[in-house]
């Protein structure tokens, strides 16, 4: 009413009401901050409808956004928190592996391959050249050597190694002969020339009995491989004196001169598996 006791313009039925409560709370600061007053604007409600949806549109999206910073912070600390724990969980786990280990594990699934030592009986030496024994010289003992480890390879026990050693030690003291009688033995890397008939080798086999052609005979790992395949073909060779099994496969004239090698042949043999071990 004013002073002339009139009263105010009365709203018409069509304008809104002239409240603040009008204006939602969420919105009033952002309204504020718009260009025209609340009351100019209430007067055109289009327009004040268009203008409170912005300034709500505004309210929201920054409110959005602050959120989004909060969360993605405290994922990043949560990320962060998870992180160091795991790092402190993961060692207390191994150390309690490692304690509760059986006394007779074995380290070797958990050891590095490249920085662990190999234990030495593991360990497979590569076969040496034995040092000469029983008064044996170079080349003798390079023979002999030949014959056991071709023997070895055959599968043959130890027993026919040692036959085997005084056999070549008796006939032709452990030197590849070949024969004056048969001039292409020459023709072989040879030690020696001997003259009984047309043996030759370690072993002197005859071609001319069926043991081999000349030049197979002059090889002493292939005369070694013939001597011992005729040693399994006599019966009970394993429980026979040594020089009677040579004999039964040499078929000497002196059938008792194989015994006196039996003793240096076992040295030899043992120097030979020694450095192949």
């Amino acid at each position: 009413m004013r002073d002339d006791r009139t009263l105010d313009d009365q709203p018409t039925p069509g304008d809104p009401a002239d409240r603040s409560d009008d204006t939602p709370s969420s919105c009033r600061s952002a309204g504020r901050r718009l260009a025209s007053p609340v009351r100019d604007l209430l007067r055109n409600p289009a327009r004040a409808r268009a203008r409170i949806a912005l300034a709500v549109g505004v309210v929201c999206c920054l409110g959005l956004t602050a959120l989004a910073h909060t969360r993605g912070g405290t994922a990043d600390a949560a990320g962060s928190t998870e992180q160091v724990a795991a790092q402190r969980v993961e060692p207390e786990r191994a150390s309690r592996g490692l304690d509760r280990a059986p006394a007779s594990a074995t380290p070797s699934t958990a050891a590095d391959p490249d920085t662990t030592p190999i234990p030495e009986r593991a360990t497979k030496r590569k076969p040496v050249d034995p040092a000469p024994v029983a008064g044996l010289d170079h080349a003798q003992m390079d023979n002999a050597e030949v014959i056991v480890r071709t023997g070895r390879k055959m599968g043959m026990p130890r027993r026919a190694l040692v036959i085997a050693v005084a056999t070549a030690m008796q006939e032709s003291n452990l030197y590849n002969y070949a024969s004056g009688v048969l001039p292409e033995s020459q023709d072989y890397p040879h030690q020696a020339i001997g003259w009984d008939h047309d043996s030759v080798g370690l072993f002197q086999q005859r071609p001319s009995s069926g043991w081999g052609e000349v030049g197979q005979l002059m090889d002493p790992e292939f005369a070694t491989r013939q001597f011992l395949a005729a040693l399994t073909r006599v019966p009970g060779w394993q429980q026979m004196r040594l020089t009677d099994a040579a004999q039964a496969v040499q078929i000497s004239a002196y059938p008792e001169h194989y015994a006196k090698h039996e003793w240096r042949a076992t040295r030899v043999v043992n120097a030979v598996e020694e450095a192949g071990q």
